[in-house]
């Protein structure tokens, strides 16, 4: 008979196993976790740096956490132990072994230090708060679930903004070292030109970025609260206006490094891709002139002629070259490289355009050999009609000039015959008559 007592009615043996099983689960799990933020990577990255700020206060706080959840553990190893060992004096314990196992299981059994661990004392209205309290097993594992979830938000946190933003900072900076190189040797110099300056304070500011990650990075976190919710993730806010700017002085050294080295290269390329555009146009009126000749009752459209003012454009450019004059020349060559690769689409676009009819041609006559490869391996090579309709088709698409619309109808029927010839017999008997009409 189960005996009341001050958390109710005395657990049964079943019950009270199934109590040691789950708690023993319990105690596993919570074991394993502590042992592992005791591994993590944050963590001894935390312990060995030069915290300041938001990350130093709240991994002080921390570290006390921490030490207090492994007092806890002990305490829920010892009572959890304690409770093992009473049950297993016996296989049939008593009534009132039963009761204090009812108690070191579901009655405040441990007792703790009060709270969550501070770095001083706490005092409210002039009273010193609690030095300890008592909490059953079920309690203090769920203190200790919550403290740990607080101690890993913060390893968490920090682990997560140092994998993210130092290697980053390290490249950009490298990145930032190529540029001034490539600046000093263009003459882009700080007190000389603008973008020597921008490279100057980059520099500063990369370099404050780094040390402030380093010490401080439960500071670069943004968007949910560390470990509340998979939206939170670090900031890059600072890093990537840097990196932008850094593209941006990149782009300004490398005009000045083009215009003043590489000027005559650019030019030569532009006139390469005229040239190539005024091959096309050539290419394309002379396709025309085949379209027009090969194939019956087709709009070709007109091919136009190169436009003059693209060459009067390269002549300026060339004037300014010799002249000097980088601040006229960047402009003009990046509207010339742009208009000059416009104009070379412009000519594929014409000659694609007046090839449509040859390429529409070259199509159907594919698919006429490709269906006159399957009535062949089909055994169709013999049949009348089959052979009938392949020769019109045949002859149309061979023909100059072609008329397109009645070929592809010719190859359709062609097509159809084939089918026709595979069908059933009956089948194929009412098509074939069907469609002899056709031929």
């Amino acid at each position: 008979m189960a005996v009341a007592g001050p958390t109710g009615p005395a657990l049964s043996r079943e019950e009270v196993d199934r109590a040691l099983a789950r708690l023993g689960a319990e105690h596993e799990a919570v074991e394993s976790s502590l042992l592992a933020l005791q591994d993590h990577a944050g963590r001894r990255l935390l312990e060995g740096a030069e915290l300041a700020g938001v990350t130093r206060s709240r991994w002080e706080a921390t570290e006390l956490l921490i030490t207090q959840l492994w007092v806890y553990f002990d305490a829920y190893t010892d009572a959890l132990e304690a409770a093992r060992e009473l049950r297993g004096r016996r296989r049939w314990p008593t009534s009132g072994e039963l009761s204090e196992l009812t108690g070191l299981l579901r009655g405040t059994a441990v007792t703790l230090p009060a709270g969550p661990p501070q770095a001083t004392a706490v005092v409210s209205l002039g009273v010193a708060a609690r030095l300890s309290e008592r909490l059953s097993l079920t309690e203090l594992v769920e203190r200790m679930n919550s403290w740990y979830a607080q101690a890993l938000d913060v390893v968490v946190v920090a682990d997560a903004v140092w994998s993210a933003l130092p290697t980053r900072i390290d490249l950009l900076a490298a990145e930032l070292g190529r540029v001034r190189s490539l600046a000093h040797s263009v003459g882009v110099l700080p007190g000389e030109h603008p973008t020597g300056d921008d490279l100057e304070r980059l520099t500063m500011e990369l370099a404050a970025l780094r040390s402030e990650v380093i010490s401080d990075p439960l500071v670069f976190w943004t968007g949910s609260p560390p470990g509340s919710a998979p939206g939170g993730r670090p900031d890059t806010a600072r890093y990537d206006r840097a990196e932008r700017a850094l593209e941006d002085m990149r782009r300004e050294v490398e005009a000045v490094l083009d215009v003043r080295q590489d000027a005559e290269r650019r030019l030569m390329r532009v006139r390469d891709v005229l040239s190539r555009a005024d091959r096309t146009l050539g290419e394309a009126r002379r396709a025309r002139m085949e379209v027009l000749s090969k194939i019956a009752a087709y709009e070709v459209p007109v091919v136009s002629g190169p436009p003059t003012v693209l060459y009067e454009q390269l002549e300026t450019a060339g004037e300014y070259r010799r002249r000097a004059a980088w601040h006229r020349l960047s402009p003009l060559l990046e509207s010339l490289e742009q208009r000059a690769e416009e104009e070379l689409l412009r000519a594929r676009e014409s000659l694609t355009a007046v090839t449509a009819p040859l390429a529409v041609r070259a199509e159907l006559r594919g698919r006429l050999d490709a269906y006159k490869a399957k009535a062949a391996r089909l055994g169709l090579a013999e049949d009348s009609l089959v052979v009938e309709r392949y020769d019109v088709a045949r002859r149309m698409l061979w023909s100059a000039p072609c008329d397109l619309v009645a070929a592809e109808q010719a190859v359709l029927r062609y097509q159809r015959a084939v089918a026709g010839a595979l069908a059933p017999q009956g089948t194929a008997a009412s098509t074939t008559d069907g469609h002899r009409g056709d031929t």
